[in-house]
């Protein structure tokens, strides 16, 4: 029942519609995040990843189905769902240039009613933990963007939410400052087992690295949802190749491949993965390669990865 989970959505759909057409951005969407879960949520652009963080910060209103955090309806209880939650989005530019990031984030902990005194310590103990204090004298205006970040990532853990919904939180970062992220979020979990993470992100190894379990989504619709390894096995029959090859496009029509992620990196020249039932559908695929005229540059066989399966379910890359 609602209630004995962080997050659990119920037959979710939303849909858009305008004169001339309908979009279907969630299709009967069914989750359970437990409490203390950190919960990934994979899909490529378009997915409905975004969509569905809206309608659980209620920001935005499902058009059929349920949808609860911490037991509270979001359509009808977001007053009580507010309180104990926060977000962050990648890439966002939240806050006043003009104004210093201690400034900024005083402001936003007064949002939440932290006395003062209170969310100064927190803003000095979050910026000490993700190497960031020597920046909180310094105007939003003249930030990084990983700087900008890192002042969202204090932002959003400020309040000290009960559930926090990281979109992207990564995204565009040089790797060691999301390292530092990453490991924050790792250490926040730990320090308390009630919280709760919701992360979306483009990034297979960050998923591997974080995620207890992970929902795979793709045009509004879940696909599967597992731990890392449960989505392995889902995988286990399969088998992946690195590949790359020029003069020719990428084949199609060979019915064991079932997906690719694969780039042009400059006209007529590809470089990616594929996936298939067996090496023998691997094979039919490079052959159907050098029939056309194409050359290899570089080929390798190996075992099944989150990306494989991600390929394998979806049909596509995550980025596509």
């Amino acid at each position: 029942m609602p209630g004995d989970y962080a997050i659990e959505t119920i037959d979710l759909w939303r849909v858009y519609k305008d004169r001339e057409r309908e979009v279907i951005a969630l299709r009967d969407v069914n989750i359970k995040v437990k409490k203390g879960e950190l919960f990934g949520v994979l899909g490529p652009n378009g997915a409905g990843k975004t969509t569905l963080i809206r309608i659980l910060t209620t920001l935005l209103l499902p058009t059929r189905g349920e949808a609860y955090v911490y037991g509270y309806n979001v359509n009808g209880e977001e007053h009580k769902i507010r309180p104990i939650i926060n977000l962050v989005s990648g890439g966002e530019f939240g806050g006043y240039g003009l104004l210093r990031v201690e400034e900024n984030l005083w402001m936003f902990s007064q949002f939440y009613g932290i006395p003062t005194k209170e969310a100064k310590r927190r803003i000095r103990e979050l910026a000490e933990k993700i190497n960031f204090e020597d920046k909180l004298r310094a105007f939003v205006r003249d930030l990084s963007l990983g700087e900008r970040q890192k002042m969202n990532i204090i932002r959003g853990f400020l309040s000290d939410p009960l559930v926090i919904f990281l979109d992207e939180p990564t995204l565009g970062l040089d790797v060691p400052t999301a390292r530092i992220i990453r490991n924050f979020i790792k250490s926040w979990l730990r320090e308390n087992p009630d919280r709760t993470v919701l992360l979306t992100t483009h990034y297979m190894l960050e998923a591997e690295e974080l995620c207890d379990r992970i929902a795979i989504i793709d045009r509004g619709k879940i696909v599967a949802v597992g731990t890392v390894d449960d989505l392995r096995r889902l995988a286990g029959n399969y088998i992946s190749a690195t590949i790359e090859f020029y003069g020719t496009k990428p084949p199609e029509g060979i019915p064991g491949i079932k997906g690719a992620n694969l780039r042009e990196i400059s006209p007529g020249h590809f470089r990616g993965k594929i996936v298939g039932m067996d090496e023998s559908d691997i094979i039919e695929y490079v052959e159907a390669i050098i029939k056309a005229g194409g050359k290899l540059r570089f080929f390798r066989l190996q075992k099944p990865s989150l990306e494989d399966v991600f390929i394998s379910l979806v049909g596509r890359g995550i980025e596509e």
